[in-house]
């Protein structure tokens, strides 16, 4: 019982803490959450590194339109971003394909094969269908 009640104010608390965050600070916070570097995530929304980092450092606005293409190239919810208010993805399961996306190609050629036989084994036993 201890352990749940202390997980749901844990959780309670970041949630507070996400929500008083500024919108620099969630910019931020979300690129880190999709484990890219801001060079990665810059040429991900268009702009350059140096855009990006003085956007989240607060020193250049972000407004409603680049508030948009993040959304649109990133799944990072504009309600959320803007406000700090709901999800912060639009959608978990694409956050979850972009976040195994962006882990495969940080990987080297080698590992990116393995990764695939893997993968096709994985589904193929999951399948019933042994190779």
């Amino acid at each position: 019982m201890k352990t749940t009640a202390f997980h749901l104010l844990s959780s309670m608390m970041m949630s507070a803490k996400l929500w008083e965050m500024t919108i620099h600070e969630r910019l931020t916070y979300a690129r880190k959450k999709l484990h890219m570097t801001q060079a990665q995530f810059a040429e991900k929304i268009c702009v350059k590194a140096g855009f990006l980092s003085s956007m989240e450092i607060g020193a250049r606005k972000i407004n409603p339109r680049m508030v948009r293409i993040i959304n649109l190239t990133t799944g990072i919810s504009r309600k959320w971003l803007e406000t700090g208010e709901g999800e912060m993805f639009d959608s978990e399961i694409d956050h979850e394909i972009e976040e195994i996306v962006n882990l495969y190609r940080q990987l080297n050629p080698f590992f990116k094969a393995f990764f695939k036989r893997q993968l096709v084994e994985i589904i193929n036993y999951e399948n019933g269908i042994e190779e």
